[in-house]
């Protein structure tokens, strides 16, 4: 059993039904009706269950082999499972139409929660649900913040050998702040933060990159800032194509993971490098472990109260005190992310010499 919003991972989901789809279905048989399989597509698949609807309970066999103690009792009720998408969207809030998140991790996606669906297909572009089963086109990178968590490793370990007080809190504090405070373009540096293959790049194999022209300003802050646009780069291009070719519209761009604990930096330099308003709520730093606990809560919450919709319970109940501090896009700062953003696209030409010979 899943999720809607992981099952539409696994294929297609007819919206309307909140189910797999049918006529897709039917086409994949008859697809595979000359291999003589004695099973249809339909058999293999997991049953669906949208956010609100209880997905079982915890087992005796299965309460003793997370807890042998025995404190753990059977009988939890569980909710349906859903993957980062899911508990990313429900994390900041967005599973209404015309609202979208950004998650930054280990990789970064957006999503936006689609009016109609999309003119075409796009090999760049994911299609899937909310958790209540609303079509979402997700933009997924594999490649997100893990580049700059290993040179953040590497300048605490430089300064641990000055100040035995330099945690990793203090260290990033540091780097984003130097951030904020370059060139606006990030000094002509070019970082690339591909540490496996991407396919929005059509890269199966990735090699992280820095290259630097001579004769401009080599500072932490410009390498931070090129580190930070990196994390951004990719997605920047399937985001192009989702509001762009497609004019699909987003009225309000969330974002959360750990990369905004320090307040405002990398906030803002998404805002400029998307060009778009973005806001961070002070959970933003939570991550999928909190979005599927605030799901689980959910399907407690709809039993108490009859018909409650998704984005009404999180409205309503989840995020009704929380303080959101919204970036305007800055003008310098959107200039800035493009030239960055135009050396980069040349640039990938030499990310793919590093793959090839390195």
């Amino acid at each position: 059993m899943l999720g809607v919003g992981e099952a539409s991972g696994v294929f297609p989901i007819d919206t309307a039904r909140g189910q797999f789809n049918e006529r897709m279905m039917n086409q994949f048989n008859d697809l595979i009706a000359d291999h003589g399989f004695a099973w249809t597509v339909a058999d293999v698949l997991p049953a669906v269950r949208s956010a609100g609807e209880e997905a079982g309970k915890l087992t005796q066999r299965g309460a003793q082999l997370l807890d042998p103690s025995g404190d753990l009792e059977a009988g939890v009720p569980f909710c349906p499972p859903e993957g980062d998408a899911g508990t990313g969207m429900v994390a900041t809030d967005s599973v209404a139409p015309r609202t979208g998140n950004i998650s930054a991790g280990t990789s970064i996606f957006g999503m936006v929660v689609l009016e109609n669906e999309l003119k075409k297909r796009h090999d760049e572009l994911d299609i899937v649900t909310t958790p209540a089963g609303d079509q979402v086109a997700m933009v997924h990178c594999n490649n997100g913040a893990s580049e700059i968590d290993a040179w953040a490793g590497i300048f605490q370990e430089f300064a641990l050998q000055f100040d035995a007080n330099a945690d990793s809190s203090r260290v990033f504090q540091t780097l984003f702040t130097a951030a904020e405070q370059s060139e606006r373009d990030a000094g002509g540096l070019v970082s690339y933060n591909y540490l496996s293959g991407e396919h929005i790049t059509g890269f199966e194999q990735g090699r992280p990159l820095v290259v630097r022209r001579p004769g401009r300003d080599f500072t932490l802050g410009n390498f931070m800032r090129s580190q930070l646009y990196a994390t951004f780069a990719t997605l920047r291009l399937g985001m192009d194509i989702l509001t762009i070719e497609e004019g699909v519209e987003v009225d309000t761009l969330l974002a959360h993971g750990g990369m905004f604990k320090t307040k405002g930096v990398a906030q803002s330099l998404l805002a400029g490098a998307l060009n778009v308003a973005v806001t961070v709520a002070d959970t933003a730093s939570e991550g999928g472990a909190w979005g599927i606990a605030v799901l689980a809560d959910f399907t407690r919450s709809k039993k108490r109260v009859d018909g409650m919709k998704l984005g009404e319970y999180l409205t309503q109940e989840v995020f009704v005190d929380t303080a959101f501090e919204t970036e305007q896009p800055v003008d310098a700062d959107v200039q800035g992310f493009n030239q960055f953003f135009a050396a980069w696209k040349q640039g990938l030409a030499v990310e793919r010499a590093a793959v090839e010979n390195l």
